[in-house]
């Protein structure tokens, strides 16, 4: 009784807050003539297919237009929010290719209403623009911002002419006709700009409207959502958000504090039209904005959406604690996740475990890539279960698949996103299609187009479950690739749909903030959104077994998040790793006093590793210019780069266990692409040889190694016209695919045992593994004075568990061979720029070392006390983290062989 009367009376104070500040005259709300853009394509060849028009209006979202036949054009038609006066456009095919390579802006400030054409010539930057009949050109609005008090602020394109009084009106945007909000006066100012005054200050959870000379404008509020006052009254800390499932009942839970009503809409498919609506639940205001309905009996396998009532608009949109959805993402699932678990998975866990950062050998991978060429011999060509297939081979009988990646040798398998997105339509599976995927839709649901049915919601939980198994299986430790800074369309994502515009950035014009480059940026700084964050990786990492995070432009994630996200999974699993792109990024946060987490501020975020562009740059050249030469490649004055960075000490960084070292990555061109792109004079050898060193340097430098799927046999993406792709993320899969068969050549088949052999060099040499920056000062050391495009460095022995008396390694980038000389001692040779591995080659005692051109040399100390081998020695971190488990039977084992070795001493006595 007493929830009910409270919830009644909360009822009763939000109808007050909404009628209250509307009293006033009545006002009718006049619609008039949209503001239409009709843009006109021509191409002198008339082929048109493919082609359509990317638009955004400055500052928002953009869509994508298809060109229709009107009267024998080609045109591609946008409505237009009134008081736009900018809209961009992008004439392009569907993997984006340009017609003009620029954006380009159409003017209508002038535009009040009507029709504009613009017409467009291929190939042509600009445009010509003509009026339609029914368009009206003059003063418009072009913002309208209110202050949080009594004075909203009106900017115009030109003057008002005449009589200021009631000019202008203002209305809740939740009422078509209503009470007018009663505007006390209105003054001129500067710049054509206007000030209003109100009689009393607006509700700051709802939105309103300016209407002007027949027009209707939003009003832009103030962010109340980011106040200490929204967030202490709404702020809700329970763990049963989503549609909570037993067999007995159901329990639907959403966060929705801003509507005025929601329901939750029961279907039976999980296809998005599709008129099979089986059931409507009203759903209750309860506790801290959230809503919730109860349904008895067994509803796994049924289809939901929330439809929620805000501002006077009604919009049906999927949960966003969803965990499964049907086809494209659209209608969320209810579940009984244990029926989804493949046999075994509760024994299930990460075979790295006893791992830390510095020990994994990262690879990262886009799940098509892997199997979708004919070469892999894989079954499930392009999906989820293609990564559970063993035994496949290419034409020439070559591992391929998971056998290969078990056999290059790595330990961490990175995926690129494997939940939920955009750009690919999974009812259209049949047509080509591809993207990497960061463009969330879901981030809690898997990917419905790499499992065998879409349709299904639970199908594609059971084969992502099977092939994390089969991974775990095969010693091979899995990182997410995960998408949390923006999402694929802001203005549509669900949990903007139920509550407008909170987990988005907007600016103080009303657009959303976009340093992500993808229209929008996450607001990671509100609580309900940081909440929404760490509950989704902690889904995650207990649902599916996920042993690490890799974070997309983590530079826009404020340092509380990402703290927060550490910590909190790992309470229940300490070893997932976590790292991300640290770039500094403009965006505009929406509250003071926050840090963002990038390579700067990595000191705020110990538990989070960052990527080191210092040394991508430094081995290949600045990504921003393809021609341009690293060290590897012959350019001069980057010793000091490469020396810094295989130290763990980059410029930003200040932990070895902090920095991500790679070469290449899905972004930008291949390694061996960038190579031979930027040395168009040197040999097909050479080339190879600085793939090779390159490798040579981040597998063996201070710090984690991390490579792109494919590196390991020189892969490479050539597009139609012979170029190289540097940015892949929707092209074909002819240029993204792994070419398997490419290992059956001589070249690539070695390169491959390199790679192999440099990772096995690196997990049985625990002193290139240092996590602390005290013992790499300590012990790595570089060796001064070697001139140009020469740097070596010297390793103690007998660090963090290593079991020679020390490394020595050598990186000679020039075009001819070096003389180095060795410090004292017996050196075998275990890289060179041929070979590379556990087993000596050759051993030097001399003390002088030649250093092929374009090569790297490592030797290892041998007194003849040396131990080789391929398994990763735990680090003194993991002893303590293991608490010290292992020491007691190590000790036992030593004592025991000294007991042996001490008989057969005192036997050997008595023969003598």
């Amino acid at each position: 009784m007493k929830r009910r009367l409270k919830a009644w009376l909360m009822a009763v104070v939000m109808l007050v807050l909404t009628v209250v500040p509307t009293m006033g005259t009545a006002i009718p709300v006049k619609a008039a003539d949209d503001l239409i853009i009709q843009l006109h394509y021509h191409r002198d060849d008339g082929n048109y297919d493919g082609w359509s028009v990317w638009m955004w209006e400055e500052g928002g979202d953009g869509a994508d237009y298809e060109l229709a036949d009107v009267d024998g054009e080609k045109v591609a038609s946008m409505v237009v929010t009134p008081g736009t006066s900018s809209v961009g456009f992008i004439v392009r095919t569907a993997d984006w290719a340009k017609d003009v390579d620029a954006d380009q802006f159409i003017d209508i400030s002038e535009m009040v209403s009507g029709t504009v054409d613009i017409y467009v010539e291929s190939g042509v930057e600009g445009y010509t623009k003509e009026y339609g009949e029914n368009a009206v050109t003059g003063t418009k609005l072009t913002k309208a911002r209110y202050d949080g008090d009594k004075t909203i602020t009106v900017d115009m394109t030109g003057e008002i002419e005449g009589s200021l009084d009631s000019v202008f009106r203002v209305v809740p945007a939740a009422l078509t006709d209503s009470s007018a909000v009663t505007v006390a006066e209105v003054k001129a100012g500067d710049n054509f700009s206007y000030e209003v005054t109100l009689a009393e200050p607006l509700n700051e959870m709802k939105k309103y409207k300016v209407l002007y000379d027949g027009n209707e404008y939003n009003l832009i509020m103030p962010d109340f959502y980011s106040t200490d006052e929204f967030e202490a009254a709404y702020t809700y800390d329970g763990d049963d958000l989503g549609a909570v499932w037993s067999a007995d009942k159901t329990t639907f839970r959403v966060w929705a504090p801003t509507a005025d009503a929601v329901k939750v809409n029961l279907y039976a498919s999980g296809t998005e039209g599709t008129d099979d609506l089986l059931e409507q639940l009203e759903m209750n205001a309860d506790e801290k904005g959230t809503w919730v309905a109860e349904k008895t009996g067994d509803l796994n396998g049924t289809y939901y959406t929330y439809e929620v009532s805000v501002n006077g608009e009604t919009h049906e949109a999927c949960d966003p604690y969803a965990r499964a959805t049907g086809v494209n993402g659209k209608r969320a699932m209810v579940i009984d996740l244990t029926g989804t678990n493949p046999d075994g998975w509760t024994d299930d866990s990460d075979p790295n475990a006893d791992l830390s950062i510095n020990d994994a050998v990262i690879y990262e991978l886009h799940v098509r890539d892997l199997s979708i060429d004919e070469s892999s011999g894989i079954r499930n060509a392009g999906k989820y279960l293609g990564l559970t297939e063993t035994g496949t081979t290419n034409s020439a009988g070559e591992a391929t698949g998971l056998d290969h990646i078990k056999d290059l040798g790595i330990t961490h398998l990175h995926l690129l996103p494997v939940y939920d997105y955009g750009s690919v339509d999974e009812t259209k599976l049949d047509l080509r299609q591809f993207n990497w995927g960061y463009d969330p839709v879901n981030y809690n649901v898997p990917e419905g187009s790499y499992s065998t049915d879409p349709y299904n919601g639970d199908v594609r939980i059971s084969e992502m479950k099977q092939m994390i198994q089969t991974l775990h299986q095969n010693d091979i430790s899995v990182v997410m690739d995960v998408v949390y800074n923006h999402v694929y369309n802001a203005s549509e994502f669900c949990f903007n749909q139920i509550v407008p515009d909170y987990f988005s950035r907007v600016d103080e014009e009303g657009n959303y903030s976009n340093g992500s480059g993808c229209g929008n940026d996450t607001a990671t700084e509100r609580a309900m959104v940081k909440k929404y964050i760490v509950d989704s990786v902690k889904y995650w990492a207990d649902e599916y077994h996920m042993d690490g995070f890799r974070f997309d432009l983590v530079g826009l994630i404020d340092t509380d998040t990402v703290n927060e996200i550490v910590e909190e999974v790992h309470k229940d699993h300490p070893n997932v790793i976590f790292y991300g792109e640290g770039w500094t990024m403009d965006t505009k946060l929406t509250k003071t006093g926050y840090t963002l987490a990038t390579q700067v501020n990595s000191e705020e975020t110990p538990g989070f590793a960052f990527f080191n562009d210092n040394i991508r740059d430094g081995l290949k050249g600045n990504v921003f210019n393809s021609k341009e030469q690293g060290f590897v490649s012959g350019a001069d004055g980057l010793e000091d780069t490469i020396t810094k960075s295989f130290l763990g000490a980059a410029d930003w960084c200040k932990s070895p266990k902090q920095t991500i070292n790679y070469a290449s990555c899905h972004d930008n061109m291949t390694l061996y692409d960038r190579i031979v792109n930027s040395t168009p004079d040197a040999s097909e050898a050479d080339q190879v040889k600085m793939n090779n060193l390159a490798a040579a340097v981040y597998l063996t430098a201070e710090g984690v190694p991390f490579m792109q799927a494919g590196e390991e046999f020189l892969r490479s993406k050539v597009k139609g016209d012979g170029t190289f792709d540097e940015n892949s993320y929707s092209s074909t899969d002819f240029v993204n695919s792994l070419k398997w068969d490419d290992l059956d050549d001589e070249t690539h088949a070695k390169v491959f045992d390199y790679y192999k052999g440099l990772i096995a060099f690196r997990k049985a040499h625990a002193a290139l593994r240092l996590s602390d920056a005290a013992d790499v000062a300590a012990n790595v050391k570089p060796v001064e004075d070697l001139g140009d495009k020469l740097v070596a460095f010297e390793v103690n022995g007998g660090i963090n568990g290593e079991t020679s008396d020390g490394i020595y390694l050598v990186f000679n980038a020039n075009q001819e061979e070096k003389e180095v000389t060795l410090p004292d001692g017996n050196w075998d040779v275990c890289i060179n720029g041929e070979q590379a591995g556990t087993e000596p080659i050759e051993t030097i005692t001399d003390g002088r070392l030649t250093v092929a051109p374009i090569s790297a040399m490592v030797l290892v100390k041998n007194d003849g006390t040396q131990v080789t081998g391929t398994e990763t020695a735990k680090t003194p971190q993991q002893t303590t983290d293991n608490d010290r488990s292992g020491i007691l039977p190590g000790c036992i084992a030593t004592v025991l062989l000294l007991l042996m070795m001490a008989v057969c001493i005192v036997r050997e006595h008595k023969k003598m």
